[in-house]
């Protein structure tokens, strides 16, 4: 499934917020993350994000998709983050 994983949280807590969607995760802009996981992995991130944050305070939103290809990426402006591989 595609996910886009958007949030908004504290100052003190953007770092790790960004840390931890970056191993699930593409960043594509601030606060702003995106690529393919598996339920599982959605699980995981899901999980590891809400130890971080401060429900009170905080927000993060999901979007899942079925696939990307369902979804049309338009960008106005500056192409920030975008697909980077290691290998």
């Amino acid at each position: 499934m595609f996910v886009i994983m958007a949030y908004d949280v504290n100052v003190g807590r953007v770092n790790r917020v960004l840390k931890i969607g970056r191993r699930y995760l593409n960043w594509v802009q601030n606060s702003l993350l995106e690529g393919e996981l598996t339920k599982a992995q959605l699980e995981r991130l899901k999980a590891d994000v809400k130890k971080v944050i401060d429900k009170e305070e905080d927000s993060v939103v999901f979007y899942v998709l079925r696939r990307q290809q369902y979804m049309e990426r338009q960008i106005m402006g500056q192409d920030k983050g975008g697909v980077s591989l290691v290998i």
